[in-house]
């Protein structure tokens, strides 16, 4: 081996008696290989000492056990200032890569687990691209998520590769492929099991084939003539999911595609100049600082040996027989608990549609569905390592089935609740050791809301508590540590919201014209048409809770609703009618305006009360409580959160605007004192 490679910290090559040389992406001070600065700079010193030995070919491969490469590393777009350093910054990966794809003889990239982003498009300059089938194996261009783009030629190479329609949906929507698609698709050349693909990647460099590109109506999607229909289409598309305004990122790589998808070298220089651009906004940098706080909550449920397999779910309802659908479609073995057998049907046919849509597999469906047991008699507590109570919101139902659980479970099982409102203090007083209760709280979807509140009363113990969390990360979920209070955090600042939305319509302006402001705003769903989903006996059931703790009322038309059996989607009829679970939007009166301050009056009713939060300590610390609103109501990721929205605004600015609205509306939007501490 050369000497000069022995000293590199992130590469290390070898040549074999073939003349093939292997080179390892191997960081050397992290447990996940991302493409910084000095990556590249070494991987270009590497191709300089490769390059002197005139190999055969080349194999670039990972020494890591968990994958191929994460993509570029985030870190370095964060102190950037002005857009020439970041076109700098992005220029140096592009022409590593280009000298990649330059070089006389044939490189294969041999791809185990993720190869996302940068590592996508080091792989995409690479001659050929071998991939090891097995279902860990994720291959994707995900950038678009923290509002950026390909940068390192991945909207260059994509579309020639396989074709516009496929390479655009990548690169738009940041999902990533399984080993097999991506070889359906023509993303890499083999799919291949693990035990094969050193064999796979020598015979390549052998014997190489012709390189892949997209061939017939493919290869038309990216002609000159085509492209300016396709991407209008993709346009249309993109607005219905995210709007240009709060999300550029995809408008750009369109656009980009459109003007210069007939000349690489051009689209190339302006993928760098986009980029540069992207990399300095208010969007992009508000979801990397999301990203890093999502790697922060996840590391909130680390805990080594901490591997539970048996969970018991009392109560099949809609949100206890998705806790265990969860659970069972992420490996654990679960035991559902409930009094009837209808109710536990129910969830299984739901379950297996989950499964179906997202396993795919019949073998994964079945032996998912096989994990998921009904248990009447309630036989799994004994064995069970996490017990979840997830019956309706009732004091003394959930006391009694406490005092039958508590005898029955392991000394070391979690016993938790599901409870979206009771505090912790009061459940516990039927338990023997209330120290042993803690609060894991999902939120509706379970399937796709990724946030469990980790909810801690005084008698909970730390580590119980940490343990939830722990279990929390088990299930590929995000666990948010907060304190035990009336509503703890994310119900405690979405009802205000939703109630202000209701005395809008009461009001008289229309549910439509009160959601499109929301969505406007950038909210996920409108308060009312949320209200609807929740179901509005809940929605009034929490709020009545929340009134006599926190004070405020509960609009008599919500009482109405409920009292009139109108209760949302479920019942057909709420706010809207539903037709097919869709609501059934009225347009409001032409020449109708809507009040100038609609938006202040949901947006701010919920401000308040995140600030609240905060000065209580529902929630360790600012970053926390904007992590724990976004993925626990969708509030709008690209603005960073609630409180960041506040201190970017400006706190007096804001302080002022509340201000307007109590003195207009009452004492509903009287300013909370921690204001004054932002």
């Amino acid at each position: 081996m050369d000497e000069q490679a022995k000293t590199m910290r992130h590469w290390r090559w070898e040549k074999d008696g073939d003349n093939i040389v292997w080179l390892y992406a191997d960081n050397g001070d992290a447990s996940t290989n991302v493409l910084s600065s000095v990556v590249l700079d070494e991987l270009n010193a590497a191709l300089d000492q490769i390059q002197g030995h005139s190999p055969r070919g080349l194999v670039i491969l990972s020494a890591k056990e968990n994958g191929f490469i994460a993509g570029a590393d985030v870190k370095e777009f964060v102190p950037l200032k002005d857009e020439h350093e970041a076109r700098g910054l992005i220029e140096r990966g592009q022409r590593v890569f280009d000298r990649i794809e330059a070089l006389p003889f044939p490189v294969v990239a041999a791809i185990h687990g993720f190869c996302l982003g940068g590592g996508m498009e080091l792989a995409l300059a690479c001659h050929y691209r071998i991939a090891d089938d097995d279902p860990s194996t994720k291959l994707g261009l995900p950038e678009v998520k923290l509002g950026l783009h390909p940068g390192f030629g991945g909207t260059v190479r994509l579309p020639p590769l396989i074709g516009a329609p496929a390479a655009m949906d990548m690169i738009l929507t940041g999902r990533s492929v399984s080993a097999r698609a991506a070889k359906k698709m023509g993303l890499v050349n083999y799919a291949v099991p693990s035990r094969q693909m050193t064999f796979a990647a020598r015979q390549t460099i052998l014997k190489p084939p012709p390189r892949a590109k997209a061939t017939g109506w493919k290869a038309w999607t990216n002609h000159g003539l085509v492209r300016p229909l396709l991407a209008a289409y993709l346009r249309r598309q993109t607005a219905q999911k995210a709007p240009q305004e709060h999300y550029p990122a995809p408008y750009a790589v369109i656009d980009m595609w459109d003007r210069y998808g007939g000349d690489p070298k051009a689209l190339l220089a302006e993928e760098a100049r986009s980029l540069a651009r992207m990399v300095l906004n208010d969007t992009a940098r508000n979801l990397i600082k999301l990203f890093f706080l999502q790697e922060r909550i996840k590391g909130l449920g680390r805990k080594k040996g901490y591997a539970p397999t048996r969970v018991h779910v009392v109560g099949a309802g809609v949100m206890g027989g998705d806790i265990a659908a969860w659970c069972a479609m992420q490996g654990l073995t679960v035991t559902l608990q409930d009094r009837r057998h209808e109710n536990i049907a129910k969830v299984i046919k739901r379950a297996a549609g989950l499964y179906h849509k997202i396993l795919k597999e019949p073998r994964a469906v079945t032996a998912a569905l096989d994990r998921l047991i009904p248990d009447i008699p309630g036989h799994g507590v004994g064995r069970a390592d996490v017990i979840i109570e997830a019956i309706f919101e009732d004091v003394e139902a959930k006391h009694k089935l406490f005092r039958e659980i508590e005898p029955k479970a392991k000394a070391d099982a979690l016993i938790a609740t599901n409870t979206s409102s009771i505090p912790l203090q009061v459940l516990g007083k039927a338990l023997k050791t209330p120290s042993r209760l803690v609060g894991l709280h999902f939120f509706n979807p379970v399937s796709k809301m990724q946030l469990v509140e980790i909810v801690s009363g005084p008698d909970t113990d730390a580590e119980v508590a940490q343990r939830a969390a722990a279990f929390a990360k088990h299930i590929s979920r995000l666990p948010v540590p907060v304190k035990s209070a009336p509503g703890f955090l994310v119900n405690r600042v979405l009802m205000p919201y939703l109630m202000e939305a209701v005395i809008l319509e009461t009001e008289g302006v229309p549910a439509s014209v009160i959601d499109d402001a929301a969505l406007k705003f950038g909210m996920p769903m409108g308060p009312i048409h949320l209200a609807d989903t929740v179901g509005l006996d809940i929605c009034k059931s929490v709020a009545d809770i929340l009134s006599k703790s926190l004070g405020g009322e509960v609009p008599k038309r919500l009482e109405q609703l409920v009292s009139t059996g109108n209760l949302g989607v479920k019942s057909g009829r709420g706010f809207y009618n539903y037709k097919d679970g869709k609501p059934e939007r009225s347009k409001p009166d032409a020449g109708y305006a809507p009040p100038a301050d609609l938006t202040d009056r949901l947006m701010f009713r919920m401000f308040n009360e995140c600030v609240a939060c905060l000065r209580e300590g529902i929630v360790e610390d600012a970053d926390l409580l904007d992590g724990g609103v976004i993925f626990g109501t969708g509030f709008a990721p690209f603005r960073g959160g609630p409180i960041n929205y506040i201190r970017a605004q400006g706190v007096a600015a804001m302080r002022s605007r509340l201000m307007q609205l109590e003195a207009r509306y009452g004492q509903r939007f009287r300013e909370d004192e921690g204001w004054a501490s932002l």
